[in-house]
């Protein structure tokens, strides 16, 4: 095939232009997620942006990409500024200040990967090459920000599709895989509608029916099987204010609380408390945590609960534990950046200083730590942010009968952020093919079974003893076996296709 010689409409328009819509094209994306769950979008905004950047120079191409990067995270993590000016006790002007320069700097991350669609010149890059590059360019996008300063892994595309037919998927090939099927649809569908010829409409069919067709027909592959063993839980969502969580007068009355609540779970033969559900380090702890514990072994129960695990040389690990017929330690060991430790910190902490901003004391844990355990069953444990890595928790998983994890999502107020952790705890329900049980201090407490469905939710905002049954299995997920390396590269191939002139035969 030969390069079209027509130009499009768009590319005519000026520049300023192309970035208020690429702006609002990257505002649009996040309302494909949770909790609008306008799942379409996920085809739309991508589309937008891969024309946006067709024939650009690189100049053009950071600035395009930048404003719907800028667009994306503005609207998606717009929670950062609850954390930053609520809890955070900054005032109005910092608080907004810093959330822009969050927003910029991911803006920024999210821009530069594809800088790699010039290595072509613009004048000899066909449509469909484009397509395919910046296809794969997403997706690579999308990983490279599972693990840039320890990462932030939020907002990929490919969380819209829990409902629909390509969530099959997920088993096989994880949340990058159901990205990178999302980004070649679109990619497809653009290529069919501008093409136009017999061959792009007949190619984009097969892609699209085989891959959204074979989705559906996944959904009901039982990858892993139960083990036959079923447990009633109890989900202790105490409601803590957060501003009064940490203060010594308020101790008693949280200890109460939880004490009280706990006894309403009479036939529970688990217990779960939230992260560091425990306002104290774990040292201080030890006589509530001795309390605990022989009341849960009385009642031949197992209780776990968050808490803050304080080491000698003064640093902290946000970690949980097991009492009662449950054992076990874990310490956290992926970091939440600017809650729980600041990125760069020893470059920046003279900035710190000025703004009179804390530095933290929380330190990760190290890898491949012993499961929890009760009885015979393995508890694969992810601590709030943890959840949201899907290859960490596919790994722990491995070896582990159920997925666990405990959240304090007040830090997120009533913005969008907790029902966006809550939906990415339903993807690794599907990717590892385990129940997973999410405890949180105030909304939303889940229990999720293993197609990624919600058996069990609570409401937000209020105290609420979230009662139901859990199942444990055994066997792996194709993803357990793999993780993301097979979509990895796959993506890695389809992008040096897109840039070779290989790719012009189509």
């Amino acid at each position: 095939m030969t390069l079209p010689n027509n130009s499009y409409p768009w590319e005519s328009w000026r520049l300023w232009h192309k970035c208020l819509i690429a702006l609002i094209a990257g505002a649009l994306t996040p309302l494909a997620l949770a909790p609008l769950n306008i799942w379409p979008l996920a085809l739309i905004s991508p589309a937008v942006l891969m024309l946006l950047l067709y024939r650009q120079g690189p100049t053009n191409i950071f600035r395009l990409s930048w404003a719907f990067g800028v667009g994306l995270f503005g609207v998606g993590i717009s929670w950062v500024y609850v954390s930053i000016h609520d809890f955070g006790y900054t005032g109005v002007p910092l608080a907004a200040f810093l959330t822009s320069l969050f927003v910029i700097g991911l803006g920024l991350i999210f821009s530069l990967p594809f800088l790699l669609l010039a290595l072509r010149q613009p004048q000899t890059r066909s449509l469909f090459s484009h397509l395919l590059a910046t296809a794969a360019l997403w997706v690579l996008g999308e990983w490279i920000r599972s693990w840039f300063l320890t990462g932030l892994p939020w907002l990929y595309i490919g969380y819209s599709q829990i409902n629909t037919p390509i969530a099959g998927w997920a088993p096989v090939l994880g949340i990058f895989g159901l990205s990178l099927i999302l980004a070649l649809s679109t990619a497809f569908i653009l290529w069919a509608a501008l093409e136009r010829t017999k061959r792009s409409i007949l190619i984009s069919v097969i892609f699209l029916c085989s891959f959204w067709g074979s989705g559906a027909y996944l959904t009901a592959v039982e990858w892993t099987q139960s083990t036959g063993n079923q447990y009633q839980v109890a989900l202790i969502q105490a409601n803590i204010a957060q501003e009064k969580k940490w203060r010594p007068e308020h101790l008693a009355t949280t200890l109460r609380r939880y004490e009280r609540m706990t006894k309403q779970a009479t036939s529970a033969d688990w217990v779960i408390w939230p992260e560091a559900a425990i306002p104290l380090v774990y040292h201080r702890a030890l006589p509530v945590l001795s309390k605990t514990h022989e009341t849960a072994l009385n009642n031949n129960r197992a209780l776990i609960t968050g808490i803050l695990y304080d080491n000698p040389n003064g640093e902290y690990h946000n970690s949980i534990t097991g009492l009662g017929l449950a054992t076990g330690l874990y310490h956290k060991t992926r970091l939440v950046p600017f809650g729980e430790y600041i990125p760069l910190e020893s470059l920046l902490r003279s900035t710190l200083d000025f703004f009179n901003l804390p530095v933290s004391t929380i330190r990760p844990g190290k890898p491949n730590q012993t499961p929890l355990q009760i009885g015979s069953e393995r508890i694969a444990s992810a601590i709030c942010y943890e959840v949201v890595y899907p290859d960490l928790v596919a790994e722990n998983a491995k070896d582990s009968n159920i997925i666990l994890t405990i959240s304090n999502d007040a830090w997120f107020g009533g913005s969008w952020g907790p029902l966006q952790h809550l939906q990415m705890a339903q993807m690794r329900a599907l990717e590892t093919g385990r129940y997973v049980i999410r405890s949180t201090n105030n909304g939303v407490s889940a229990i999720i079974n293993t197609d990624g469905e919600l058996v069990e939710r609570s409401d937000q905002f209020v105290q609420q003893v979230l009662k139901g049954n859990v199942q444990t299995y055994q066997g792996s997920t194709p993803f357990m076996r793999w993780g993301s390396l097979p979509v990895l590269l796959l993506s890695f191939g389809l992008l040096l296709l897109g840039i070779s002139r290989v790719s012009r035969i189509l």
